[in-house]
C-alpha cells in the first residue's frame, strides 16, 4: 500500500443468496483527495460503503486503511481509527437541539456515551467546541433549535458537524446532497470542499454537477463492478459510462 493511499480494497465481493451485489472491487483512495463513487441505481455503491465500514461483512476480499487490514473489524473500532461515515438518511436526534446532537458526538469521541453525570464546567467546555463545529457548517444561531425543526439541508449540515466531532481522518458521505434544493446543494458542496481541506473524503453522489465540481477522482460502478476510473473529463467520455450512467442521466 503506497504512502499516499489511505484506503484500499482488493477483490471486495458481497453476495446475497446467489446475487452478487459487489464483485471484485479493487479501489484505491488517495490521501487528501475527494473521491466519488458513482453509478446508476443498484450499482452497489451503498453496499460498498457498508462493506468498508463493516455494517456488512464481505463474502471475500480485503480492506486496508492506513496500511492496516481492517477486514473483519467492528464498525465502532473502524470509526475510532478515523474512518467515519454519514448515512443516506439523515441520522440526527430530532428532539435534541443542534448543540446537544454535536455534544453527543463529542462525548463519543472521548470514548463515552452520553454523560448525564458531569460537571457544569465539563458541559460548558463541550458546548464551546460544539458551537465551533456548528459555526463551521453554517449553523451558527441554530444552537438551541431542535434538530427535527431544522430545514432538510441544514439537517444534513448538522449530520456533517456530528461526523466532524469524531475527528475523522477520512469521511464517507452517502449522497450528501440527496433531496436538496438548489440553494442547499450549493451550500453543502461548499461545506464538503471546506471540510476536505485537511482530510480525505469518499462520497456516493448522484448529482453529477456536484461530482464534477468536487471530485479529484471518480470510480464508476455498474452491476457491482468497476466500469471506469479517472477524473470527470475522462470518465464522462467513456463509452460504457455514457451508456450505463451518463446517457440515462441526461436523456
Amino acid at each position: 500500500m503506497a504512502d499516499d493511499t489511505i484506503l484500499e480494497t482488493r477483490g471486495l465481493t458481497k453476495e446475497f443468496k446467489g446475487f452478487v451485489a459487489v464483485k471484485d472491487v479493487s479501489l484505491s483512495v488517495r490521501r487528501g483527495s475527494i473521491h466519488a463513487l458513482i453509478g446508476p441505481n443498484g450499482a452497489g455503491k451503498t453496499t460498498c460503503f457498508n462493506l468498508l465500514t463493516h455494517f456488512l461483512t464481505p463474502t471475500r476480499g480485503e480492506i486496508r486503511y492506513n496500511g492496516r487490514e481492517i477486514t473483519g473489524s467492528r464498525p465502532a473500532a473502524i470509526a475510532r481509527m478515523g474512518l467515519v461515515r454519514s448515512f443516506q438518511i439523515s441520522a440526527v436526534f430530532a428532539h435534541l437541539t443542534a448543540r446537544e446532537n454535536v455534544r453527543i458526538a463529542l462525548q463519543r469521541s472521548r470514548g463515552r456515551s452520553y454523560d448525564f453525570w458531569v460537571s457544569e464546567a465539563a458541559l460548558r467546555s463541550l458546548d464551546e467546541r460544539a458551537d465551533e463545529l456548528l459555526d463551521a457548517v453554517g449553523l451558527a444561531g441554530y444552537e438551541h433549535t431542535p434538530a427535527g425543526e431544522l430545514p432538510y439541508g441544514r439537517k444534513r449540515a448538522l449530520e456533517i458537524a456530528t461526523t466532524l466531532a469524531l475527528e475523522p481522518e477520512m469521511m464517507l458521505l452517502d449522497e450528501p446532497t440527496a433531496g436538496m434544493t438548489h440553494e442547499d446543494v450549493g451550500r453543502i458542496t461548499a461545506l464538503i470542499r471546506r471540510v476536505a481541506q485537511n482530510r480525505t473524503v469518499l462520497m456516493v453522489e448522484h448529482n453529477l454537477s456536484v461530482v464534477s465540481t468536487l471530485s479529484d477522482r471518480i470510480t464508476v460502478l455498474a452491476r457491482g463492478e468497476i466500469l471506469a476510473e479517472g477524473d470527470y473529463a475522462t470518465v464522462s467520455k467513456h463509452p460504457k459510462v455514457v451508456e450505463a450512467y451518463l446517457g440515462t442521466a441526461h436523456g
